[in-house]
């Protein structure tokens, strides 16, 4: 691996070994450069992690009606603070797969976290606010709610939930586990929908 720019290298530390660089999702050196600088910007104090109120300063999220389910999604088992090597893990579900890529790769290997399987994975636990493994009519409703705000009455949310759990559920038993939330989207272009194109 050809060493890391000092910067990047800053974000572990000054005693950093290899291991921690080696864990990082594949990004060019550029892209590094610039998630270590967008990373950099957003710790306004200065503190070398990003707290939950770090990324709700970010306009998009604070829009984004799954904005909070989106920052939730760097904080994994209540951690408090997000480092740099978290930050990029959480954000190489949304680089682009590789045009490239002979899609030939070593069964020993991780799946790469930008595949069309870890981005659905993604994209479900969005959905799963339980973590249970399922989404229920309500997180269904929940999610409906946020994107759709007054836009839509109660009794027609409700409606739209049933529905989608409905369509989904094909084992019956009244939720969409995530198997089924896969098939559900096997048509969607999930690769190019849920890519962001600077994180090539």
């Amino acid at each position: 691996m050809e060493a890391m720019s000092s910067p990047i290298l800053e974000a572990f530390g000054n005693d950093c070994e290899e291991a921690p660089v080696r864990s990082l999702p594949e990004f060019s050196q550029a892209s590094l450069l610039r998630l270590y600088h967008r990373f950099r910007a957003l710790d306004r104090n200065k503190k070398g992690y990003l707290s939950r109120m770090d990324l709700q300063q970010i306009g998009a999220l604070a829009v984004n009606p799954l904005g909070e389910r989106i920052i939730d999604s760097f904080f994994p088992d209540g951690n408090l603070r997000l480092d740099f090597p978290g930050f990029v893990r959480v954000l190489a579900h949304f680089r682009p797969i590789d045009d490239e890529d002979p899609g030939i790769r070593d069964p020993k290997e991780p799946e790469p976290l930008n595949s069309r399987m870890n981005k659905l994975r993604f994209a479900f636990q969005l959905y799963d606010l339980d973590r249970d493994g399922k989404i229920s009519r309500h997180e269904m409703l929940q999610v409906l709610r946020l994107m759709v705000g007054v836009q839509v009455t109660e009794e027609q949310l409700e409606s739209i939930a049933d529905r989608t759990v409905q369509e989904a559920d094909e084992d019956g038993d009244g939720a969409v586990s995530f198997l089924e939330f896969t098939k559900s989207l096997e048509k969607m272009d999930i690769e190019q929908k849920m890519s962001i194109r600077i994180l090539k």
